[in-house]
């Protein structure tokens, strides 16, 4: 049986790498610690465990189920370790990271030279406890102390590599060599992450930031390790108490819930850069640093023992879990990251998997079965990408140890509907498939960009729906961002303008729109709608869109659009990635086969339903003020491009070598500068052709409105009527104040449930009518209050709960 949803109301880059502070217990450093002065050997315990999380440990090197991780490993130490420059002349210790001074050289540099540490440090690979290795390794630290990265240089370029890449590689680097490194150099080394990451509070470059979220966590982790290798306990409380931000009376603590700004949010929201939404990247980062340090200082004077750990506890169930499916992350919560190459959905799903693991090892006991349950099952379920092939061996390790033990169950899938309204995020999971929907609004960005990385995020915040299916988990995940067409997102409404790349510039930067409204209301969990307001960037392009998200299916509505550029506007239905069943999957149209050939395409201007194999169906049906003219185009096609077209990054630029995927792509074509437009589909994930017809004959879900007012629709089986209004207006009967979508069912034993959100955060009191009667309240939030009778009368004050749901229980 699917798993439900926690009740949510209640190797990549960044891998390189208040009350609760009040009552967290610090160990005395006066006078260095007597533990650290008297027992100095009692950092080499921590020490070893500090490499053990950097090579698995204690584990069979002739097991089978490690040899495809020790074959990556030692493929990618080799290849590094034959290119590695020996010579007493070299400038560089490789030749494509020439000069070395350039920070995204040294960075760079430290970080392959932590894999050849890596790799010399674990049994089982060509270069395990080899001298010349090891010699060559602390010949060349020495090299980029003496030519790149040493205190007193300014920082230049991008920050990241001075304060977190290099010293958190160089940090990792000396933890395997501790033994061998003469002690002056050990020193040099320590001294120099201590100029350039002192402490995890502050940015260093920019005395007046405050470290928040995945780099607070970074920044703790590399400076626990700095204090490990030094013996000096007073830096190992830092990094302690830089978790909980004891400097700053728990302002930007890691296990604290925020109501604005970077970290995690009650509703399960994760926030990176300041708006945006970052659960996938950001979020996995603070999770592994955060859970890494609490693993490493367990048992130590420097255990965490801030009782507010609890927030990154719940994290796990409230954050992770709902945006990850079958052990991938999804990509609406991976912001830039999705243009990475090397850094997919699946690699970062294993990764966020592995930290999970990496948590429950020292977790109260019900969150850690509830985890391995849930990770099992993430596993086991992904055919398409193997874990065991994404992950190192820590990693590995730990997901052994759960895959091993009967006493785990592997977890279905949960199902169920979240609505992250704190980051215009929405999530519908059912058994066999899960939609994501990426809003954005003038709180959370429409995309980020940098550093040259998302050169084409254009339109991946302008309601772009991730339908994801069991079947087909490597939809996302193979070559699509490299070849997708941009300005065809599925879902999105788009002014078909030519667009320059972003983010090709240094630094990284966001685009917030100007709408209010994005986001919704969640109805017991099971049943949401979602509305966003569409104000295109550089476009007079406007919309309003709205999502409802039913048991089986998913209503997608647009109204109210208009753009006066004299282009062409376009809702994107579909761009599939024909995956699994070759180029030639059929597509079905009103029940007649279509071409299978590449570069077919067509227009029908009244057809009503459409079906493609391996994916589900598609309808389109009649609603109020549909335009008759209103064209459905199919186009198939084989695109060809290449990961550098979308991320050429210091660290992250993708390769040039061409990629090519067949699609298919479904769009409706509103004409040239529209006036009041209007659009209806609906999604049938896994439908067979003859349920899609089937159902677009019997139509049980009816559009009961779609205009600049109100957008609404009643699934009468369900007995669910769902709207969104735009302004005071009535709908199936129900009649509301203002703005707000609205969620009521009635059950067949006389109940109704009811749920009322404000997305756009401009209301005090919203004030909904309902068509039939009520006699009592069974159960209501203390923000609503309802007046039974004939037209019962529901009051719920909005104001101050950004976009949250309000409930209520009536008979």
């Amino acid at each position: 049986m699917p798993t439900p949803l926690p009740d949510s109301t209640g190797p990549r880059r960044r891998t390189l790498l208040v009350a609760g502070a009040a009552s967290l217990v610090v160990p005395s450093v006066a006078g260095g610690t007597a533990w650290g002065a008297a027992q100095e050997d009692g950092f080499a315990p921590l020490l070893a465990r500090a490499a053990d999380q950097l090579t698995g440990g204690d584990f069979d090197a002739a097991d089978p189920d490690f040899a495809g991780a020790l074959k990556t490993l030692d493929t990618q130490a080799a290849g590094w370790w034959g290119t590695l420059d020996r010579s007493a002349g070299r400038t560089a210790l490789w030749p494509d990271l020439a000069p070395a001074a350039d920070p995204g050289n040294f960075g760079q540099s430290y970080t392959r030279l932590r894999t050849l540490a890596t790799a010399w440090a674990t049994p089982g690979t060509s270069l395990t406890g080899h001298a010349d290795t090891r010699d060559a390794l602390l010949d060349a630290l020495r090299f980029l102390h003496s030519a790149a990265y040493r205190p007193g240089r300014p920082e230049s370029g991008n920050w990241w590599f001075w304060e977190i890449g290099a010293p958190r590689a160089l940090m990792d680097t000396c933890v395997l060599l501790r033994e061998h490194l003469p002690a002056d150099d050990l020193a040099a080394y320590t001294e120099t992450v201590a100029a350039f990451c002192p402490d995890p509070d502050r940015r260093t470059g920019t005395p007046s930031l405050a470290e928040t979220g995945a780099n607070r966590a970074d920044k703790a982790v590399i400076v626990a390790l700095r204090g490990l290798l030094a013996k000096d306990a007073a830096t190992v409380a830092l990094a302690r108490a830089g978790l909980s931000d004891v400097r700053d009376g728990g302002r930007n603590s890691l296990f604290t819930y925020v109501t604005s700004g970077d970290g995690f949010y009650e509703d399960g929201s994760f926030v990176q850069h300041g708006s945006v939404a970052y659960t996938g990247t950001y979020g996995s980062v603070l999770l592994g640093g955060a859970g890494q340090l609490i693993a490493l200082l367990a048992g130590s004077p420097w255990a965490v023992t801030d009782p507010k750990v609890s927030v990154l506890y719940e994290a796990v169930d409230r954050t992770f879990a709902p945006v990850l499916f079958d052990g991938l992350m999804m990509d609406a919560v991976r912001g830039r990251a999705i243009s990475r190459e090397k850094a997919r959905d699946q690699t970062d799903g294993a990764v966020t998997l592995s930290h999970i693991l990496q948590l429950a090892s020292g977790a109260p006991a019900a969150y850690a079965r509830r985890w391995r349950a849930m990770a099992k099952g993430c596993i086991l379920r992904n055919k398409t990408t193997p874990y065991a092939g994404l992950v190192g061996i820590p990693a590995l390790a730990r997901a052994k140890a759960v895959l091993d033990d009967a006493s785990v169950p592997a977890a279905d899938r949960s199902t169920g509907h979240v609505v992250f309204a704190d980051m215009d995020r929405v999530v519908h999971r059912r058994p066999g498939w899960a939609l994501a929907l990426s809003l954005s609004s003038k709180r959370i960005a429409a995309y980020e960009a940098g550093n040259g990385e998302n050169l084409h995020g254009w339109y991946t915040g302008d309601g772009m729906a991730y339908l994801y299916d069991a079947d087909d988990v490597g939809q996302f995940g193979d070559g699509f961002w490299a070849t997708v067409d941009p300005y065809r997102l599925p879902g999105t409404t788009v002014d078909t303008r030519p667009r320059a790349d972003i983010g090709s510039g240094g630094g990284t930067g966001t685009y917030r729109p100007k709408n209010a409204v994005a986001g919704g209301a969640v109805l017991g969990s099971r049943y949401g709608a979602a509305a966003m307001e569409l104000l295109a960037d550089g476009s007079t392009l406007r919309a309003r869109k709205v999502w409802f998200c039913l048991d089986d299916v998913v209503v997608a509505l647009g109204a109210d659009i208009g753009a006066r550029d004299g282009r062409t506007i376009e809702t994107v239905v579909e761009n599939r990635v024909l995956r699994g069943a070759g180029p030639t999957r059929r597509l079905l149209v009103d029940g007649l086969p279509q071409p299978g050939h590449d570069g077919w395409s067509t227009r029908r201007r009244s057809a009503r339903w459409a079906h493609l194999d391996g994916t589900g169906g598609y309808v389109f049906p009649d609603f109020p003020g549909r335009a008759r003219d209103l064209r459905l185009h199919a186009l198939r096609e084989e695109r060809a491009g290449a990961w550098r077209d979308i991320n050429t990054g210091a660290d992250t630029g993708g390769s040039t070598t061409e990629v090519r995927r067949r699609y298919l792509t479904l769009w409706l074509d509103h004409g040239v500068s529209p006036d009041a437009a209007s659009y209806a589909y609906v999604l049938l994930p896994g439908a067979s052709a003859a349920a899609t017809a089937l159902w677009a004959l019997a139509r049980p879900v009816r559009i009961v409105a779609n205009d600049a007012t109100v957008q609404a629709v009643e699934a009468r089986r369900e007995g669910v009527f769902a709207a969104h209004f735009w302004a005071a207006g009535r709908a199936g009967g129900l009649t509301a104040s203002g703005p707000g979508t609205i969620l009521v069912r009635r059950d067949h034993r006389g109940g109704v449930s009811l749920a009322v959100a404000d997305p756009g955060r401009t209301a005090t009191t919203l004030t909904v009518e309902l068509p039939f009667p009520v006699r009592e309240v069974v159960r209501a939030d203390d923000t609503v209050s309802v007046t039974p009778g004939r037209r019962p009368v529901v009051t719920v004050h909005v104001a101050g709960s950004r976009g949250h749901t309000h409930g209520a229980e009536l008979t």
